[in-house]
């Protein structure tokens, strides 16, 4: 990772975002020759395989028309100390998610755009259609969908690898000339455009304009980004950040879980990827920054002879 006053590596970033964007939109292309859109019968394998196009596209940068050295090192897969080093955001990368969902599901219904039924769970067995007397109580689906999210959730992470290796291990470094704010934020919009052909077909926000949809995207991505770009800077690996995308994805189906029945989940109101829920994001960041978390503190020089010569090399 570069420091601030490095040039941008123009050429790498450009070619990352031309392979990223042209293998999604070929990949997706399907989904418009069939009519069907998101409901072809392979969308959701379609869906998984794209979401690893942005590391492909990573590597084929790092190792052939930008070379690095070390190009797993670069963009975070690997690095010294490993998950010692970074377990502890790691965990907050699990837990973290689903509090900030929780959070963001509370202030929707403080505000009036969210429709809860916290204990009866009504809206989730309207949802999976669970009548009769021999039908699952609501309590014990509820636990079944919590567990799922805490535990199964761990199976998003792998596909999220995909996604992040290539937008912060990969381009949020490339950025950082820019100045970490600068970089996060390049990197929220350019993630955010990355999914138009999937929003294009009403994918995250399928009741709102395709406009909307993409300025609700591009919001949603650039503080998301903020977040999973300090995970990446600060840990010094990808994974932390992985895991908390992968997260992230698994908590939003506590929209349906605490909602109330006959009140359909509503994305741009409700939950993270919703107004109300960029709230809980912002003020997530506006923690670290207060802590003194963000932006996040160059790594400390090594001692010995590395750091004598660096000190001389600037009188």
């Amino acid at each position: 990772m570069g420091p601030v006053g490095d040039r941008v590596d123009v050429r790498g970033v450009l070619s990352f975002l031309g392979l990223t964007y042209a293998a999604t939109w070929a990949l997706t292309l399907p989904m418009w020759v069939t009519g069907t859109g998101l409901t072809w019968e392979w969308a959701p394998l379609l869906l998984v395989v794209m979401m690893f196009v942005p590391a492909l596209s990573a590597v084929v940068v790092t190792k052939w028309i930008s070379p690095r050295p070390a190009p797993l090192r670069e963009l975070g897969v690997t690095g010294a100390g490993g998950l010692r080093k970074w377990w502890g955001r790691a965990l907050l990368a699990w837990l973290g998610p689903p509090v900030l969902m929780l959070l963001a599901l509370l202030l929707g219904a403080l505000f009036g755009v969210y429709q809860a039924d916290w204990t009866g769970f009504s809206g989730l067995s309207e949802q999976l259609g669970v009548v009769g007397e021999n039908a699952p109580s609501a309590p014990s689906l509820a636990l079944i969908q919590l567990a799922q999210v805490f535990f199964l959730g761990w199976l998003n992470v792998i596909p999220a690898a995909g996604e992040e290796v290539g937008w912060r291990g990969y381009l949020t470094s490339a950025l950082l000339p820019l100045g970490q704010p600068g970089a996060f934020l390049v990197t929220g919009v350019l993630w955010a455009l990355w999914h138009a052909p999937l929003l294009v077909l009403g994918y995250n926000y399928p009741n709102a304009p395709v406009v909307v949809a993409f300025i609700m995207m591009g919001c949603f991505c650039s503080l998301l980004s903020a977040l999973l770009g300090w995970l990446r800077l600060s840990s010094g690996s990808v994974w932390p950040a992985a895991i908390a995308h992968g997260f992230v994805n698994a908590a939003a189906g506590f929209g349906v879980l605490f909602s109330a029945a006959g009140s359909p989940v509503n994305n741009v109101t409700s939950g993270l990827l919703g107004w109300s829920g960029w709230i809980v994001l912002v003020l997530a960041i506006l923690v670290l920054v207060l802590l003194g978390k963000l932006p996040v503190p160059p790594p400390d020089e090594e001692p010995g002879l590395t750091r004598g010569v660096r000190r001389l090399s600037r009188r």
